[in-house]
């Protein structure tokens, strides 16, 4: 998994009016939550552009006054008009320590069932994972090449080194579902094909 840096500063104040003036200036509140003790920071807004606005997910590099600390993103809050970030969490994680994150999955291959007319539908596009830092991929792939039309894949069904899938193995990930042109398709084979008593006429 990639690792990006995102430089910022201690806070010393951490009421609503220094949280107010600090957004104003375009910066962010944030907070690290670590082993022992908790830190607070702010940093630009700007920074964040390469950590929240991209399908992939990734550990973070939190330079805090020229410390730095290893980190996943926790939670972010947005105001409700206008999108900007009020405030960002983060779990400071360890090398030796598995860290629970939410990994978007990737689709390859050209679905069987897809080709036939049926249609991808992706239930779940970030399954929950537990791994060691080191271990987690940016993504977890998913080749649906051999999946026919209501052919799915659930949770149970994935396996990848090194990490555990954390949701329920029954939850749906994806299904190949009927379309127009897939009912279409088969209505027209249906009519299209001789009756029984018409092959038995047809062959005497």
């Amino acid at each position: 998994m990639k690792t990006i840096e995102i430089k910022g500063s201690f806070r010393t104040d951490l009421g609503k009016k220094s949280s107010k003036q600090l957004r104003k200036i375009g910066n962010v509140p944030c907070v690290i939550y670590g082993k022992e003790v908790n830190i607070h920071f702010h940093a630009p807004e700007i920074a964040f552009k390469n950590l929240i606005f991209t399908p992939e997910a990734h550990l973070v590099d939190l330079n805090i006054d020229g410390k730095v600390h290893k980190a996943v993103i926790k939670d972010v809050q947005y105001h409700p008009v206008s999108d900007k970030i009020l405030h960002a969490d983060f779990i400071q994680v360890f090398d030796d320590k598995p860290v629970i994150i939410n990994i978007p999955i990737k689709v390859s291959g050209d679905s069987i069932g897809v080709i036939a007319g049926g249609k991808l539908t992706i239930k779940k596009r970030n399954l929950k994972v537990k791994g060691l830092p080191n271990n987690l991929p940016e993504f977890l792939h998913i080749d649906i090449t051999n999946l026919k039309i209501h052919d799915s894949v659930k949770v149970g069904d994935l396996s990848y080194d090194k990490i555990e899938l954390l949701d329920q193995k029954k939850l749906m990930v994806l299904t190949i579902a009927t379309s127009r042109v897939a009912q279409k398709g088969e209505t027209e084979a249906v009519a299209g094909a001789p009756e029984a008593g018409a092959e038995t006429a047809a062959a005497e």
